[in-house]
This record gives C-alpha cells, sequence and structure tokens, in this order.
C-alpha cells in the first residue's frame, strides 16, 4: 500500500510497473522520475524500467508484472478509495490477459474498497471486457486520461464499455478538448501538469469541460491550475 497526495484517491496499488509514452499527455509523466528514484533507492521492482534521453528520464517500455503485490489490498481491512497502477497502465499490450484476470479477482473478493483503474487505452480494456471478464463489478470504476482534442476518441471508447463508474482525467490538460459528447460519463477530473517543465493550461479550456459536464449531468472536479501556475 501507498498513501497518496493525489486528492481523488486514498490509496494507490501498483501490481504493475512499467510503461511506455502514448501520447503528448506523457511526457512529462512523474512516474518515470519516480521509477528512475526508486531504482536507485534499491527497489528491484523498478530496476531497468526507465533510460535516460539527454537530461529526461523516460520509459524503455518495459513491464514488470509483481505478483507479490495482488493480495495487497485483501489485507486492507479499512474500506477504501484505491487508485490502480499510479506507476503503470494496466492495459498496457505487455501486461498479460492473465495477469489483468487476476487483478479482476483481487478486485472481486474486496468489495469493500472502491478500485479506479485510468488507462490511455481504452480500447484494449474494451476488448479485455468483452472477452474476458463480462461481469460489471460495482466497485470498479473505469477511467481514461484525455489531455487535448487529438485523444478525445478515447471517450467514446470509454463510453462503449459496461462499467459502474466511468470517468475521465483531463490532466494534464495541454489543449482545447473541443466539444465531444460526455453521455454516460460519471465523473470529469480536470488539472494542469505538474513540474519543471509544465506545459500551461488555459482557463478557457476548463470552462469548456464545466460546460460539457454542466450539459451531460458529469461530476466535475478541478484539481489543480499547475506548476507553471505557483
Amino acid at each position: 500500500m501507498t498513501e497518496t497526495s493525489i486528492e481523488w484517491t486514498d490509496t494507490t496499488w501498483n501490481p504493475v510497473a512499467g510503461c511506455s509514452i502514448m501520447s503528448a499527455g506523457c511526457t512529462n509523466c512523474y512516474a518515470m522520475n519516480m521509477a528512475r528514484r526508486l531504482e536507485l533507492m534499491g527497489v528491484d521492482k523498478y530496476a531497468n524500467l526507465t533510460r535516460k534521453s539527454g537530461k529526461r528520464t523516460i520509459w524503455n517500455n518495459k513491464i514488470r508484472m509483481d505478483e507479490v503485490a495482488l493480495d495487497a489490498p485483501r489485507r486492507w481491512r479499512k474500506p477504501r478509495n484505491v487508485f490502480v497502477n499510479s506507476m503503470s497502465d494496466l492495459f498496457h499490450d505487455g501486461v498479460t490477459d492473465q495477469f489483468i484476470l487476476k487483478v479482476w479477482a483481487v478486485m472481486a473478493d474486496t468489495p469493500r474498497h472502491n478500485y479506479q483503474i485510468l488507462t490511455k487505452r481504452p480500447d484494449r480494456m474494451a476488448q479485455i471486457m468483452r472477452d474476458n471478464i463480462r461481469t460489471v463489478l460495482p466497485n470498479v470504476w473505469l477511467g481514461t486520461s484525455v489531455e487535448n482534442e487529438v485523444v478525445c476518441d478515447r471517450i467514446s471508447e470509454l463510453q462503449q464499455i459496461p462499467a459502474a463508474v466511468r470517468f475521465i482525467s483531463f490532466e494534464p490538460l495541454i489543449g482545447s478538448i473541443g466539444t465531444p459528447s460526455l453521455e454516460n460519463i460519471h465523473w470529469a477530473i480536470v488539472g494542469g501538469e505538474s513540474g519543471t517543465r509544465a506545459r500551461p493550461i488555459q482557463e478557457a479550456w476548463v470552462d469548456e469541460i464545466y460546460s460539457l459536464c454542466q450539459q451531460y449531468e458529469t461530476a466535475f472536479f478541478f484539481k489543480q491550475w499547475g506548476t507553471w501556475g505557483a
């Protein structure tokens, strides 16, 4: 278990470590630097998951599935909101179908917790749900990340997936998202980018998401303006 400062959850659970850069929103991903820091601290789970590119640390596309971490939620007696894989993406191509099903079994066995799964790969999420799972767990929330209009197709992919709660993280918001439908999206998180290379967020982009949330009766949560505005 890792306690977290993320405002919309209580705990992070990382049965998978490592990832790949998927789109512009990944450019300054905090998890890349965190993985490098954990490796330097001697945490074997994060060894050799990143590489240096100039002065930057970036993912090297390696994935590590952690069987030991799977049982952690079963030991947590107090109910909590659990962000699944803050240091990876459960639906990365490098994560096997069999391992995803093991994660699902843990979530099914621990209905006292709410699990929040955020992916940049809702297409694979849809495939796994259709072909392997088929059961909607009331304690599992499914979400996708959308940083600008270029990747808004992720929203329509998420809308087709059966889920108790569907949510979108518009973070880091680095551009307008246009006017996509938020029908059947229950919750929207909006935030600017953090870190020394943070890209600016514009108030107009936030306003257009807020207006869409009002139109589609989607709950709106504004997380932060980002480091650049501090």
